[in-house]
């Protein structure tokens, strides 16, 4: 049995890492495609809704794209035998596992759309670097909702002091490292 430092790190990264793929996913598109708030402003400011870097593109390629890897996950952590299943079994089945996926990969692409929407607000430009604003939301909503809906799952996995700092650090650095990585394959414009 492993300490509950290490045990809470495989945890938040296993039930996360859908939410990180469909992040990185939704840069594929590079922005084509129609923009989420086609085009228009917020009545209060003047300012976009969300930007044009919001596509719907990018939301579902993100979303669908990484639902595929949530199921893989369940899959793979079925057939291991319960006393080496170090990671939470996501579902009882593959196919029971996909309302989960779905909340964690389209629950990241509407956390994504939110930090926009809140960097539009504070009157950041679309790709201007936002601290927390940039990372947190795409984690934070899938939570959220994880909580709402399989709470024991979610207690589980989140109800530890380390859970918080393996959540910031993996957040942080995951973004960082996928944000380098898109900018250096060509498919994000800035380095963050």
């Amino acid at each position: 049995m492993l300490p509950q430092f290490f045990a809470s790190a495989l945890a938040v990264l296993w039930l996360l890492l859908p939410a990180y793929i469909a992040n990185a996913f939704a840069t594929l598109p590079r922005g084509r495609g129609p923009p989420m708030d086609f085009g228009r402003t917020w009545a209060k400011d003047g300012r976009r809704v969300l930007g044009p870097s919001k596509s719907w593109s990018g939301f579902l390629a993100g979303g669908l794209g990484a639902i595929p890897f949530c199921l893989l996950e369940a899959w793979i952590i079925l057939l291991a035998p319960p006393n080496l299943a170090v990671v939470p079994v996501l579902a009882p089945t593959v196919l029971d596992a996909l309302p989960l996926a779905v909340i964690l990969t389209f629950g990241a692409m509407v956390g994504d759309a939110l930090g926009s929407f809140a960097k539009r607000r504070l009157g950041r430009e679309s790709g201007a670097r936002t601290v927390l604003v940039d990372q947190l939301p795409f984690v934070l909503v899938p939570i959220a909702l994880g909580f709402a809906f399989y709470p024991t799952l979610f207690w589980n996995v989140f109800g530890h002091w380390e859970a918080v700092l393996w959540l910031v650090v993996y957040t942080l650095g995951l973004h960082v490292a996928f944000n380098w990585v898109g900018f250096k394959v060509g498919v994000k414009q800035v380095p963050w």
